[in-house]
């Protein structure tokens, strides 16, 4: 075999072989990423889509406490009079807005208001005045196209909601929900789509199922234009592999074996050889170059070594960076100290707000600061100005600096990186990736701004700001527990401001809404920095009190009941103020082992009610403790 066929067959299996299986493995990679950014931008979608349902459900829970509260309908109930139940219930779903209303009551049988497409709805237990259940109600106000519609602006995929088989509102046109799962693959008018999708209780003992709908052609246009630039990426190094070793082939067929004993020696690792160089021509010239690539080789295997200990380090930050994913200060050291690294420059800073308009503060520092500070003072200053990157020289140091922002489209900023080093200006491939940091860096405050935000979001009543039911079932819970695991008392106060439907009726929901908050107000400033002040649900509001006996309970409501009975609130449609006044029940449990949350809570309520039947405007002490 020739020196060129060895040569082609060389090529072939170095070259050719490898990339073929460079390529499986590229296009591989490119059809799971693209398929996994399909799955989780549909498994986004679908929470998104439980979102507003749950929302759905909270607003017809709301308008199901108005309706049921109602005095009128109440009456008509109490009086059997099925025209003016009827009559009664269509005003009520027409005030809060209701798509649909359904009343059953035990031997009086259903009355129903609305459109039978209506979905997420809430229900209740209707109790009268002898604390007794008479029915049930049930609550709705979005209708089933409404809230597909709403699902594809939010989510920006299709989707189908139905009872069963029976669709009651879609995206897509002409779509029935028969035959679509709920998770899985379908055809629809010749389109293949992916779904995912879930089921609540609707009306009547039926069950509502919601499917959200990507549409695989999305997905694919992706999938199909990374193929191509990789396809092309592919072939072109191909084609320039190949006439590389075209052109090498036919220059060392003829003269390679002068060359061999040296190749052989540099081939083994021995850089120390010397190639002969003798004479002019071409080889004695590739000669020279072989030398000066062996002494080259061996300064590059110097600096692989440390580009090696580099790479562990950055790995090592990587690491960091994952363990520190919602520590704002950390995140920011690691960007500092990368972004030093990858622009070789001597020291860096960065500085963030704690809140709009506050004073930037340091958060991470690398290197000898205090020696460039001059440099750095001013490029940070010019990149806030100017709202971009910018670099200033003073004296010998050149300075990079960079604003980071709040998110692409906002001009809020949240702080400022920056680098420096002495002797020469940054490179734009230095200013690429240092504003590649940057942008990385604002990224990452921004999520953990984000995720402080919904933690916060997820326990406070948005309104009064106190903590929401949800958050005060969490801690009386631990309460109770830790006061029967230490032998302590603990106290429960609950309170209701007394004819607040009134207000509302007489002056409006925004006057209510200022009643509650300050009333939220006086009950957070009064309450110890132990206590746990929670909105209860509508005007009712709770108030844990741990390490407190009933008579200290009894104590603290009559503070807090005084202090609402001073409120003077501005009448907000109008001149004057408007006085308030609140009931309150004290209750406290002992540490004793049959001690329970249940027992505490409905003595409290216990002792709220007979505050509201005796006059109102006063604090009532639970008959024994709770528990």
């Amino acid at each position: 075999m020739s020196f060129r066929n060895r040569l082609t067959l060389f090529f072939i299996v170095i070259v050719i072989v490898p990339m073929i299986a460079v390529a499986l493995v590229l296009f591989r990679l490119v059809s799971d990423s693209s398929n996994g950014k399909g799955d989780a931008r549909l498994a986004q979608a679908q929470r998104a889509a439980q979102g507003l349902f749950r929302e759905f459900q909270d607003r017809g829970e709301e308008a199901a406490g108005t309706i049921g509260g109602d005095q009128a309908l109440a009456g008509a109930i109490r009086d059997k009079n099925r025209a003016a139940i009827q009559k009664r219930l269509t005003e009520l779903a027409t005030q809060v807005q209701a798509k649909r209303v359904v009343l059953r009551l035990d031997g009086q049988g259903s009355f129903e208001v609305g459109d039978k497409t209506a979905v997420a709805p809430a229900g209740s237990r209707l109790i009268d005045s002898r604390e007794k259940a008479v029915g049930d109600l049930a609550v709705s106000t979005v209708l089933a196209q409404q809230y597909a519609e709403l699902v594809a602006r939010v989510t920006l995929l299709d989707a189908i909601v139905s009872v069963g088989d029976i669709t009651l509102g879609t995206t897509i046109e002409g779509a029935e929900a028969e035959g679509v799962p709920l998770r899985g693959a379908i055809e629809l008018q010749g389109r293949k789509y992916r779904v995912a999708g879930f089921q609540a209780p609707g009306f009547n003992g039926q069950t509502e199922s919601v499917r959200v709908l990507a549409d695989e052609r999305s997905i694919g246009s992706g999938l199909e234009a990374s193929s191509l630039l990789v396809g092309a990426a592919l072939v072109g190094f191909l084609i320039l592999a190949f006439a590389f070793a075209l052109t090498v082939s036919r220059s060392l067929h003829a003269q390679v074996q002068r060359l061999l004993e040296a190749a052989r020696a540099l081939g083994a690792g021995n850089f120390a050889v010397e190639v002969p160089t003798e004479g002019n021509d071409e080889f004695a010239e590739l000669g020279r170059e072989f030398n000066s690539m062996a002494r080259q080789l061996q300064t590059r295997l110097d600096e692989l070594q440390l580009e090696r200990q580099r790479l562990q380090e950055a790995i090592r930050r990587v690491g960091e960076s994952f363990a520190k994913g919602l520590d704002r200060d950390a995140l920011l050291s690691i960007v500092v100290q990368t972004a030093v690294d990858g622009v070789a420059a001597s020291c860096g800073r960065a500085a963030v707000r704690q809140g709009p308009g506050s004073r930037l503060r340091e958060v991470a520092v690398s290197g000898d600061v205090e020696a460039h500070h001059q440099a750095i003072q001013a490029a940070e200053a010019a990149a806030l100005d100017a709202g971009e990157a910018a670099e200033t020289q003073v004296g010998a140091t050149n300075a990079l600096a960079r604003p980071l922002r709040a998110s692409e489209h906002n001009s809020r900023v949240l702080g400022v990186i920056s680098v420096a080093r002495d002797g020469r200006a940054f490179t734009p491939g230095e200013k690429d990736l240092f504003n590649y940091l940057s942008n990385q860096a604002a990224v990452s405050i921004e999520n953990v701004d984000l995720h402080e935000t919904v933690q916060r979001q997820a326990v406070t009543d948005e309104l009064t700001g106190l903590f929401n039911h949800r958050r005060f079932q969490e801690v009386i819970s631990a309460e109770v527990e830790r006061a029967r695991r230490f032998d302590q008392p603990m106290g429960l106060i609950m309170l209701d401001i007394d004819n607040f439907k009134r207000v509302n009726d007489t002056y409006g929901h925004m006057q209510g809404d200022l009643v509650l908050r300050e009333v939220a107000r006086v009950l957070r400033e009064s309450s110890r920095e132990i206590d746990e002040p929670a909105r209860y649900g509508g005007e009712e509001m709770a108030v844990a009190l741990p390490q407190t006996d009933l008579e200290g309970a009894f104590q603290f409501a009559e503070r807090v009941r005084q202090r609402i009975e001073g409120l003077e609130l501005p009448i907000l449609d109008g001149g004057g103020t408007l006085r308030v006044t609140a009931s309150f029940g004290a209750a406290s449990m002992t540490g004793a082992e049959d001690s329970d949350k249940d027992g505490l809570v409905a003595s409290a309520d216990a002792a709220l009610y007979r505050a509201k039947r005796s006059g109102k405007n006063r604090t009532v002490k639970a008959d024994s403790d709770g528990g």
